[in-house]
């Protein structure tokens, strides 16, 4: 009896064994094929409209920096009459472009939240008056660059890192062919080290604040530090960083009256029953709300910095105010005080 059962699961294991090793190669063709086959086109495309805007015309003053050589560039796609969004891009030399004007022509940002070259230079003369030569520059990847042009000061994330991609929900399915475009355009190749270091940044801003400001202090080494933040910033740690911090953002319509205007951010803040807020002009008539989703999410260091309804930067005592315009904040970094740190090595007399 025993032995007549056994029969035909000895006759089905060769069976079996040729059905798996042929799901296995199968399998293998489909990752070789996924990971070899020509990805599709991005869903746009940048078209230079303008090259070597001179010095000083319109909003783009560059007369302090008379060697930049100015493209502008328009974000086209395809069956969309008019771009979703424009830029401005700078360039020293032979050195690849740096993004220095931002602006979105739709209410969902599309490759890049609004930056504009006016507070930008501004930035940069604050950091030549209030910073030595020597001293390093903490900031998000775009605006570390746009500081190392302009100033020259030593910014740890000055390659095109494209964290997070800041894309529209019907664009995510395309992630791949966006990230090898954006990289063929930009010309970058980040080394490990300094992704790794951007990555410890954002921990460091989506940290409470006291572990936040060690957390800075470790990656600058004790040498003189700044750090500067936009309002923007927020939300591109949201990205990053979800699981510790959430961000919402929507665009209002400008009113004549500012107090209107306040008053729409902060009805909808209430009906979502978000924690915080802060707001963002962008060109034209129109403002960017960020909001806070949690309570949590407004302990964090970035939270701090900015100018949120639940936080209050002017007298943040972890880092030292030295400069605010606009969307922009920029702080000293402490030196990590070494008297304390020897003090649990001293021997007791």
């Amino acid at each position: 009896m025993e032995s007549a059962l056994a029969r035909p699961v000895v006759r089905v294991l060769p069976s079996l064994g040729l059905v798996l090793v042929t799901g296995g190669l199968l399998l293998l063709g489909w990752v070789a094929y996924s990971v070899l086959r020509p990805l599709p086109a991005a869903p746009y495309r940048y078209e230079l409209q303008k090259e070597g805007s001179s010095p000083g015309s319109g909003k783009l003053d560059t007369r302090n920096w008379p060697d930049l050589r100015i493209e502008k560039y328009a974000m086209l796609v395809d069956g969309v009459d008019k771009p979703v969004a424009q830029m401005h891009v700078a360039r020293r030399g032979e050195g690849g472009p740096v993004m220095i004007d931002w602006r979105n022509l739709s209410e969902e940002p599309m490759g890049s939240l609004d930056v504009s070259f006016p507070e930008v230079a501004s930035l940069a003369q604050a950091i030549d008056k209030h910073t030595s030569q020597k001293a390093i520059v903490l900031g998000w990847w775009d605006t570390s660059r746009q500081i190392r042009l302009l100033t020259g000061r030593v910014t740890p994330f000055d390659a095109y890192l494209a964290e997070p991609a800041i894309t529209p929900s019907f664009w995510r399915a395309q992630g791949r062919s966006i990230d090898r475009y954006e990289r063929e355009f930009w010309g970058a190749v980040p080394g490990v080290d300094v992704q790794r270091k951007f990555a410890q940044f954002a921990d460091a801003l989506s940290a409470d604040v006291a572990t936040g400001v060690a957390r800075l202090q470790e990656l600058v080494g004790g040498q003189e530090a700044y750090i500067a933040v936009s309002v923007s910033d927020i939300y591109k740690l949201g990205l990053m960083r979800p699981q510790r911090l959430g961000v919402a953002s929507r665009v209002f319509p400008l009113q004549s009256n500012i107090h209107g205007d306040i008053n729409a951010v902060d009805l909808w803040a209430r009906q979502k029953k978000y924690a915080g807020y802060e707001l963002q002009k962008l060109s034209g008539n129109a403002v960017r709300a960020y909001f806070l989703t949690d309570a949590r999410s407004g302990d964090t260091l970035l939270a701090h910095m900015l100018p949120f309804t639940t936080s209050r930067p002017t007298g943040l005592r972890a880092v030292q105010l030295v400069y605010q315009h606009g969307d922009y904040w920029v702080y000293q970094i402490p030196a990590v005080d070494s008297t304390q740190e020897e003090r649990p090595h001293e021997k007791a007399e």
